[in-house]
């Protein structure tokens, strides 16, 4: 009988000639062996002899290919986060590289690749179940092939371990390895229940009472793989419409569940026959709703400088208009109705975004209608684009502007309820899933009573911290609509008005801030005393301005090994194995002279300070220090005023796909720098490379994955 699930429990053996997996709970399963060093993917009936049994692992991740050997990306350590319809979801806490060859040729760039591998699963926060498909809404899920393997069932957008699992699906699809050794063509249902989708994002599993009525609360957020990295160094779109930092959200609720423990590390404890049992004999009830977060879907961008505000460009909107339709086709497609609430700045450098994006949907929709709401605050509070008789596709979508920093300054956040009031017609019409347990259905399904049928697209510059408040907001407004047209809460009631559940609704959002912009900027949101306690305290606010500091450096000084480690994941970057140790990729190719300047900077103000605190003797001639110490003094002014001038030259970008306008600024900025009578000359005679110093880096395997 076919496995349509991933193994729960595979053993690894290892030989000098191959690694095999096996599932001891199935002892009839084929056998999947990959050799060694080929990485040749093949089933075996039964075991294989002379192999050594390793370990136990929790699944396998997939399978890496670098500069000098292939790797498989095993799963040792898993942590149970709580069940969903009686399946138990896992959050991966520990995994190890198993080479198929041992290395004999060292290689600084191979190390490198694999630090960055492994600090990005270290502190990636993946999901994976082996009996839920955690990739898809309740929605979708609904409408999918249960005939279909788990891995076939996936969501492609939030499938985060597909490109390193390519090898093993290949295989399972019929495709001809390198060595010939199949027929081309055979689906390999074998190697099925081996390959286990993994979602990138956040999950929280909670069992709680409203009002005496027992229920599960969980809140899920899918980060896209496409367009995936940092900060500043993905915004907008992409040629394909992928757009960056682009998350769904779906938070669910579930009624009559006894199967929420998290005990033991099956799926099964509840089921029988693929029947969840519920409470009180009353068939389980699933109601959930999808938010989707994601960059302006325009051509722009944010250069660091060094300077506490980047330099914000962005290209003609007219030539992004193709890939804005490629994105809108598969939200529509996906969700529906979209409502597109944009909260950046009305003033000062966020407005030429806001103003790009209000041009796009102008250029999308049919005869565009527009409508400005305005009070003693601003004269744009509430700005409304959409078409006014909709008779194409792009007309179901909807634009609204809030005048977010204005409405909410000097902490009045209740004020975010204007925007709450003006999407309430759509939140009603698009309504939201709900789905009643089939009872007698041997694969679980749900009868679906409700669909949601439109969807809210939040964004502010960064999609976090403005995003976050709104998209909370509208999440606690839907639940107590939810909990009233199931009679669990009368009409005028709300779900907060648990003092227990709000506290857990509350953190639970709060967290989920948190973890998205802590992938995407480095630190935990901003704002989140407001969404954790509803009011803004100054000791948020001084967190507020620790995290805002900490990014400041981390993106200007660690995003690129951040950006460089999700690209060789998701592999919009392969190593390259030809000119091993000719050419090394992360090698700093900046002038000596360039390099020098922050140690000169730093050592110069080491010895101000030395010279400034040390006791001198009355009878010593003190000029000579003092003139040493105010020469050192100007060589640090000097130092750091180029540096804060040239910043381009400081920031630390990726090696492997450096982003063109990087290198454009770079190329621009050391072609001013050879001009200057001082340290030009210094800089043309001792340059490595300088027709693409630094981060130009060749094009070694650089490849786009469609």
């Amino acid at each position: 009988m076919r496995n349509l699930v991933p193994f729960r429990d595979i053993n690894v053996h290892a030989s000098t000639s191959h690694y095999a997996f096996t599932s001891p709970s199935s002892p009839s399963a084929q056998t999947l062996v990959i050799e060694r060093p080929s990485g040749d993917v093949r089933l075996n009936d039964g075991a294989l002899l002379g192999a050594k049994r390793v370990s136990s692992i929790a699944g396998i991740l997939g399978i890496v290919k670098l500069r000098l050997d292939k790797y498989i990306i095993v799963i040792t350590k898993a942590q149970p986060m709580g069940r969903l319809k009686g399946h138990m979801v896992y959050k991966i806490m520990a995994t190890e590289f198993l080479p198929l060859r041992e290395r004999t040729l060292h290689d600084s760039d191979e190390d490198t690749y694999l630090t960055l591998l492994k600090t990005l699963l270290k502190t990636g926060p993946m999901y994976f179940s082996y009996s839920f498909d955690i990739t898809n809404s309740f929605q979708r899920q609904a409408a999918s092939n249960p005939s279909h393997a788990l891995w076939q069932r996936a969501d492609d957008r939030f499938f985060w371990n597909k490109f390193i699992q390519t090898d093993l699906i290949d295989f399972a699809m019929g495709a001809t390895s390198a060595s010939g050794l199949r027929p081309h063509g055979a689906h390999q249902t074998g190697a099925d229940p081996f390959i286990l989708p993994v979602m990138f994002g956040m999950m929280r599993i909670a069992t709680t009472r409203i009002k005496s009525t027992p229920l599960t609360f969980a809140l899920i957020t899918r980060r896209s793989r496409h367009r995936a990295g940092t900060r500043y160094l993905t915004r907008g779109i992409d040629e394909h419409g992928h757009v960056a930092n682009f998350n769904e959200t779906e938070q669910t609720v579930v009624l009559n569940d006894g199967t929420t423990d998290t005990r033991g590390m099956g799926g099964e404890g509840g089921m029988q026959k693929g029947k969840v049992s519920g409470f009180d004999g009353q068939d389980m009830q699933v109601m959930s709703y999808v938010q989707t977060r994601g960059s302006v879907p325009v051509y722009w961008a944010e250069v660091s400088t060094l300077r506490y505000t980047p330099d914000l460009q962005i290209r003609g909107v007219e030539t992004a208009v193709d890939a804005a339709k490629s994105h809108f086709d598969e939200q529509i497609r996906l969700y529906g109705d979209n409502y597109l609430v944009n909260l950046v700045n009305q003033r000062g450098r966020e407005v030429r975004v806001k103003e790009a994006y209000e041009q796009l949907v102008r250029i999308l929709v049919s005869m565009p209608t527009e409508s400005t709401q305005a009070n003693h605050v601003t004269s744009e509070k509430i700005h409304i684009v959409e078409a006014s008789q909709p008779k194409q596709e792009y007309d179901r979508l909807h634009y609204v502007y809030f005048d977010f920093h204005n409405e909410t300054k000097g902490l009045r956040w209740h004020r975010a309820q204007l925007l709450l009031d003006q999407l309430k017609d759509g939140l009603v019409q698009g309504q939201y899933f709900r789905g009643v347990d089939m009872p007698g259905d041997s694969q679980g399904r749900l009868e679906v009573r409700a669909r949601q049928t439109a969807v809210v697209r939040t964004n502010c510059m960064d999609c976090l911290d403005r995003t976050n408040v709104v998209q909370t907001m509208l999440a606690r407004w839907t639940l107590t609509r939810q909990l009233v047209d199931i009679g669990i809460l009368r009409p005028g009631e709300a779900a907060d008005d648990d003092a227990a559940f709000k506290v857990l609704f509350r953190n639970i959002w709060a967290d989920n801030a948190d973890v998205v912009s802590r992938t995407y900027s480095g630190t935990g949101a901003l704002k989140t005393d407001f969404t954790r306690t509803g009011e803004r305290t100054r000791a948020g606010a001084l967190q507020d301005l620790n995290n805002s500091l900490t990014r400041y450096v981390k993106n200007n000084f660690g995003d690129g090994p951040r950006q460089d480690a999700f690209d060789l994941f998701l592999g919009a970057f392969q190593p390259d194995s030809s000119g091993i140790g000719a050419t090394q990729v992360f090698v700093d190719r900046r002038p000596i002279m360039i390099q020098a300047i922050p140690y000169v900077l730093a050592g110069s103000f080491f010895l101000v300070l030395v010279s400034s605190l040390a006791r001198s003797n009355p009878e010593t001639t003190i000029w000579p220090l003092r003139l040493f110490t105010i020469l050192c003094l100007l060589i640090g002014m000097w130092c750091f005023r180029f540096i804060y001038t040239h910043g381009v030259l400081y920031v630390n970008w990726p090696k492997l796909n450096t982003p063109r306008w990087a290198n454009e600024g770079y190329q621009e900025t050391m072609g001013a720098i050879r001009k200057d009578k001082f340290i030009g000359p210094f800089v043309a005679r001792h340059e490595r490379g300088a027709s693409g110093a630094r981060i130009s880096h060749l094009e070694e395997g650089k490849k786009r994955i469609q």
